[in-house]
């Protein structure tokens, strides 16, 4: 069997004869034992109105379950995987669980039917039983859990009454716990039992503390109770809430840990929820960069950056700016309205204009790029490069102090230190089948509307005259012009050395100084 794949086991709760329990035992936790981390992500969320899975909606630019495991992988030791069951669009769930855990963070567990909490745990038996573990429990649906939160219910649970509990439950209380299942306490406040909405007496119905849907368990001790739950319900669901519930009635330590954030450890249930979820991530993420980073954002409310990105201090960000993915910005910025940047590396000092671009490319240190640039797969700018009005660029590296400032195309180009391209410019990479390099060298001077069909290398200090259509390669220092573009001139030489043009080119001969670019 494939490690990352553990098959359902046959038996399913209720089924089984129940295991004896003689009580709590003297050391209920062993405070050595190791921690497994258990995530439910087989669901497919109905109140989504969706055909796609819950935990792959996104939040934050990321997968919903992906949040999850990032604060699973923060808990259990360096080399031990975390266990997910899934059920719904496995391979998706299993390809965003491996893009955030890598190929071997994660033991996956089919839930084959979805039958409920239960069920999905119990799907977990052959993978867990003898683990001799803590067991913590998640939903891939709460994606805002810290993991010094989670961390903190662990050693509770592990240091309850001096040897530890046999499960503990994470609670909240609510002004309005209407919906939820109620924790009932006995009379010295130690838990008893968890009551559904629906189950519950007015009294009970009365009682603000709620299940939040987060258990630690003894593993040597969970799935014997498990064995016992019955689905007492229409739809034949196997509820793991009911699994406390025995495990006191065997006498066993059942310890409950009260947070204070109930929005912390809340799912997301509908579209509403992942709205509401959305803007108080991106709230947290931007007080944390005013606060923490010394980043200025002008407009709060109308900001977007990624909880993944960095960005330096005394950076100013205008109102409108998107920051997506792990994009990291320095210091001194300035990021001007409608701006969009995602997974890309931007350096200090560096300006970028309004209305601009840039996805998955690299900035060095006091560029300047736009208005209404788009830079994109892997576009490269050196120290002090710029980029301006309607300036496109992919797959190209721009040198140290070179410049593209107009309406120019550079695509799968290369182009050398201080080298000026003319507005109107393009890089005519695409043959019909192929994508063709250009080469640029330094310290060119690429006249207005020059066309560069590629595969095209021009000459370092060479010039191309305004119009021109360079086709063949364009030895340094050398002026070309014309449609195709000709050698006029050898710039090392004197002017009495010049190239002459041929008679069907004398007519523009005296505007070949204009053909120079002066483009700035």
């Amino acid at each position: 069997m494939d490690k990352q794949q553990q098959q359902p086991p046959t038996n399913t709760p209720g089924t089984q004869t129940p295991t004896a329990v003689t009580g709590a035992s003297a050391l209920t936790s062993p405070p050595n034992a190791p921690l497994d981390v258990l995530i439910l992500a087989a669901g497919l969320g109905t109140r989504m109105h969706s055909r796609t899975a819950k935990v792959l909606h996104q939040l934050g630019g990321r997968p919903l379950i992906a949040h999850v495991c990032h604060t699973a992988a923060a808990l259990v030791k360096e080399g031990r995987p975390v266990h997910i069951v899934v059920g719904h669009q496995a391979e998706e769930v299993k390809a965003a669980v491996e893009a955030e855990l890598g190929a071997n963070g994660a033991i996956f567990i089919t839930q084959t039917e979805q039958r409920g909490t239960g069920d999905a745990v119990m799907a977990a038996r052959d993978a867990l039983a003898d683990a001799g573990s803590t067991l913590l429990v998640l939903s891939g649906d709460v994606p805002l859990m810290h993991h010094e939160t989670l961390g903190a219910l662990v050693h509770q649970h592990r240091t309850h009454r001096g040897r530890g509990a046999a499960c503990s439950v994470l609670t909240v209380k609510l002004e309005d716990p209407t919906g939820y299942g109620r924790i009932v306490r006995d009379t010295d406040g130690r838990f008893e039992r968890i009551v559904e909405q629906k189950d519950a007496t007015p009294e009970e119905r009365q009682i603000k503390e709620i299940n939040a849907g987060i258990y630690c368990f003894e593993t040597r001790l969970l799935f014997s109770a498990l064995e016992r739950v019955q689905p007492a319900n229409a739809q034949g669901e196997y509820y793991l809430t009911d699994v406390p519930g025995i495990l006191r009635a065997d006498g066993e330590d059942v310890s409950i840990f009260t947070h204070a954030d109930a929005r912390e450890v809340s799912g997301i249930n509908t579209r509403l929820d992942l709205a509401e979820f959305e803007r108080l991530l991106r709230l947290r993420t931007l007080r944390r960069l005013m606060l923490d980073s010394g980043v200025t954002i002008i407009d709060p409310a109308h900001t977007y950056i990624s909880p993944e990105a960095q960005i330096g201090h005394d950076t100013i960000i205008y109102p409108g700016v998107t920051i997506e993915g792990r994009t990291q910005i320095g210091a001194g910025c300035e990021l001007r309205s409608g701006t969009r940047i995602s997974n890309s590396r931007i350096g200090s000092n560096v300006h970028v204009r309004d209305h601009s671009v840039i996805v998955d490319s690299d900035v060095a240190d006091s560029c300047t790029i736009g208005p209404f640039a788009h830079l994109r797969m892997n576009a490269q700018l050196e120290e002090q490069a710029a980029v301006g009005n309607f300036v496109e660029m992919k797959k190209s590296r721009l040198g140290r102090k070179a410049k593209a400032m107009h309406l120019t195309y550079l695509g799968d180009a290369t182009i050398g230190d201080r080298t000026n391209i003319g507005a109107g410019t393009v890089t005519c990479n695409y043959d019909g089948v192929n994508k063709n390099p250009t080469v640029i060298e330094q310290d060119v001077k690429i006249g207005s509307d020059t066309m560069l069909v590629a595969p095209v290398t021009v000459g370092a200090r060479s010039v191309t005259g305004a119009g021109s259509v360079v086709t063949r390669d364009v030895p340094p220092d050398t002026l070309v012009a014309g449609v195709p573009a000709t050698v006029r001139k050898d710039l090392r030489a004197p002017a009495s050395q010049a190239v002459a043009p041929e008679p069907a080119q004398q007519q523009d001969s005296k505007e070949t100084a204009k053909a120079v670019m002066s483009d700035e």
